[in-house]
């Protein structure tokens, strides 16, 4: 499974944007498809996930309410909105996908496979 971030770049305080995260490959077995991000000088955090089949979603506390992450209906794909962005947003955000159930979907080290990252700057 090859995974393809994009939609990241430079925001005022307050504004959006939208991260996409399309999947090639043998995706059938794909079970779930998170957001991470990693500031400077800090750990790669969870962001969102959802599951695939039952498109049910998690959040880290921080970005609830602001962000929403969905399916892509139209292809192996997901999408992250993010609205009231913040400083502390800023980060380079990678998604990752994982085959089968894991026992803790915010642990980076259940995921199997890694997109390239893309960053997010918010300016103050």
């Amino acid at each position: 499974v090859q995974l393809q971030a994009s939609g990241g770049g430079l925001v005022q305080a307050g504004g959006s944007l939208r991260l996409s995260c399309a999947a090639s490959g043998p995706t059938r077995r794909i079970y779930r498809m998170s957001w991470f991000r990693q500031a400077p000088g800090k750990e790669r955090v969870f962001v969102a996930g959802i599951n695939w089949s039952a498109r049910t979603t998690i959040y880290t506390d921080s970005v609830k309410g602001r962000f929403t992450i969905s399916r892509d209906n139209a292809k192996v794909a997901v999408i992250l909105q993010m609205n009231g962005l913040k400083p502390d947003d800023t980060a380079v955000y990678y998604c990752a996908a994982v085959n089968g159930q894991v026992k803790n979907p915010t642990r980076d080290d259940e995921y199997e496979y890694w997109g390239q990252g893309t960053q997010v700057t918010v300016s103050s």
